[in-house]
């Protein structure tokens, strides 16, 4: 489908992204806050993903769903823990090229198949899939109910999604909002609640977790990081973005300090 300049913007910015994502000190700040070394840009940790393994009940046999897969966390490790078999889809091919890579390394027991797919319109027959996760998606996308409404096409009857997702408190100024945006991901804002979509999409929630706190955390664990690293990440982005870099996340704890922004795990099965 047709995407804005600005959706295009985003696509190539998470590419290289996640090229330079595979640098040495890059992966290493990425251990330190998500417990994790695969080059992703969500901000699930390790104990998060085991979480999303029993509420998925991921088993050998299965098939798993990852919508905006990335380079591979947590799709990959997902599988290698519990051999399910696992798709992977997202649009920036380079991500894709790297979570091939790590699938060929990782010894998994169950079986990968990457896509380059848009959420939105995902490729596959109808209820194919007994699991679906995305990670951190849905605000990096303007299409959020087109994915919530594909997802619920591709999903068999009685399977599950998990997902996590970043948005803007609600109920909350002008001027907060526009706050609340400069911490937040590209398409934080969305048109109309996330239960509100769920419903509209055929989805029927079981479980909504807080996980803002976390994500805090997450977040100074991650300026920690690039503050060990600053002259590496100047050296390797330019001081320019570099100092950007430090001002988006230092814009993303004022959010989250001051109630702006948001972010929760969705748990949900298809409606009745």
């Amino acid at each position: 489908m047709p995407r804005t300049p600005e959706e295009q913007a985003t696509i190539d910015r998470f590419s290289n992204t996640y090229s330079f994502g595979q640098l040495d000190f890059m992966l290493e700040i990425e251990r330190s806050v998500c417990g994790c070394d695969y080059g992703g840009t969500s901000w699930t940790t390790r104990e998060e993903a085991d979480g999303v393994i029993v509420m998925l009940n991921l088993k050998p046999g299965q098939q798993l769903l990852e919508v905006g897969s990335g380079s591979g966390w947590p799709g990959l490790y997902l599988t290698k823990q519990t051999g399910c078999d696992v798709t992977l889809t997202d649009l920036p091919l380079e991500g894709l090229r790297i979570a091939r890579k790590r699938a060929a390394t990782d010894e998994l027991s169950g079986e990968c198949r990457i896509f380059l797919a848009d959420g939105a319109a995902l490729p596959f027959r109808d209820g194919w899939f007994d699991a679906i996760y995305h990670s951190d998606v849905l605000c990096c996308l303007v299409e959020k109910l087109a994915v919530l409404k594909s997802c619920r096409r591709v999903v068999r009857s009685g399977g599950k999604m998990v997902f996590s997702v970043i948005y803007i408190t609600p109920n909350i100024t002008a001027a907060a909002c526009e706050q609340a945006k400069a911490g937040g991901p590209p398409f934080v804002e969305s048109p109309a609640s996330y239960p509100d979509m769920l419903q509209e999409a055929g989805w029927e929630i079981v479980d909504q977790i807080d996980q803002t706190a976390e994500y805090l955390e997450s977040i100074r664990r991650h300026i920690a990081g690039q503050k060990s690293y600053a002259n590496k990440i100047a050296k390797t982005f330019g001081k320019d973005e570099a100092s950007e870099k430090f001002a988006r996340k230092r814009a993303t704890v004022s959010a989250l300090v001051n109630d702006l922004l948001r972010r929760e795990l969705f748990e949900v099965v298809p409606a009745i």
